[in-house]
């Protein structure tokens, strides 16, 4: 303990003995100037000198052009050309709709499909001028009764699965196992199907896509219709193989299963089947194992 306590009193000696700097002439060993110090001085003023440095660099640049220079950052008169850029865009997409619509009518007028009769692409350039002030938002006395002939309705009160005998035959979207069944008590009017990431989804029936867009809470969604008024719908995809429109065969590949959306629990295919506007549980027409 002895030698300890003799340990710190020398190190704190140490820091507080103090030392002279002094500045020389070498030709006439003049003293110039002299300074005082001790070691603890010199890592106080050290270390204030660093810290001093350390924020200046940060602000110069944090606020100069320099900035700019760095990986990541984007000068303000690149983002200037790219909003530029954006609007040049859009203004040519409607100069390209203008003409379609113009060589189309000339083409009509020259079959003979339309009789003659007095255009030009400035009456075309009114049909997409709107004004949004004369634009008037607010809903009709009959809008508000239809509002609240829905709301008042239980969409859901009839779930009674379609009696309509399975006209069309189904094939199995994918091959895999069920996590969850259709429960119309839960309003879960699907079943979920566990596969691996980019597993071909394939349509169950021949059918026309009439939706193929993201959304939000089930990631990438395909929707095909089909004959005898079924319809089937495939969510939580990682990507899409179709666009709306398009004609699709029974087994043919129109996505990849995946894991994309707020409401996805993990690889999955999310599947839905509707006749007639209502749910149907697609295990009665499809077996997925």
């Amino acid at each position: 303990m002895a030698k300890t306590s003799k340990n710190k009193r020398t190190f704190k000696r140490k820091l507080i003995n103090k030392y002279r700097l002094v500045i020389l002439n070498e030709d006439t060993f003049e003293e110039k100037l002299t300074f005082k110090l001790t070691r603890l001085n010199v890592f106080i003023f050290g270390s204030l000198f660093s810290i001093l440095l350390i924020v200046g660099t940060i602000f110069f640049i944090a606020f100069t052009p320099v900035k700019e220079y760095i990986p990541g950052y984007s000068s303000s008169k690149l983002n200037k050309k790219a909003a530029d850029l954006v609007y040049k865009s859009d203004s040519l997409q409607q100069i390209v709709n203008v003409n379609t619509i113009y060589i189309n009518q000339i083409k009509e007028l020259l079959t003979g499909k339309i009789p003659e009769v007095i255009f030009d692409r400035d009456s075309i350039l009114q049909t997409f001028h709107v004004d949004r002030d004369s634009v008037n938002l607010e809903p009709s006395n009959q809008d508000l009764e239809f509002r609240q002939q829905v709301e008042a309705v239980d969409r859901y009160s009839i779930f009674s699965e379609a009696t309509k005998s399975a006209d069309v035959v189904f094939f199995s979207p994918v091959k895999g196992t069920l996590t969850d069944g259709y429960d119309s008590q839960k309003r879960h009017y699907a079943v979920d199907i566990a596969v691996e990431v980019n597993t071909p989804v394939k349509s169950v029936a021949d059918g026309t896509v009439i939706f193929a867009e993201w959304t939000a809470q089930t990631g990438h969604v395909i929707i095909v219709k089909h004959a005898g008024g079924y319809t089937s719908i495939y969510k939580h995809n990682t990507a899409l193989h179709k666009q709306q429109g398009d004609l699709v065969k029974s087994g043919e590949v129109i996505a990849s299963a995946g894991d994309t959306g707020e409401l996805s629990t993990g690889p999955h295919l999310h599947f839905e089947l509707w006749n007639e506007g209502y749910p149907v549980n697609p295990t009665n027409y499809i077996d997925f194992e």
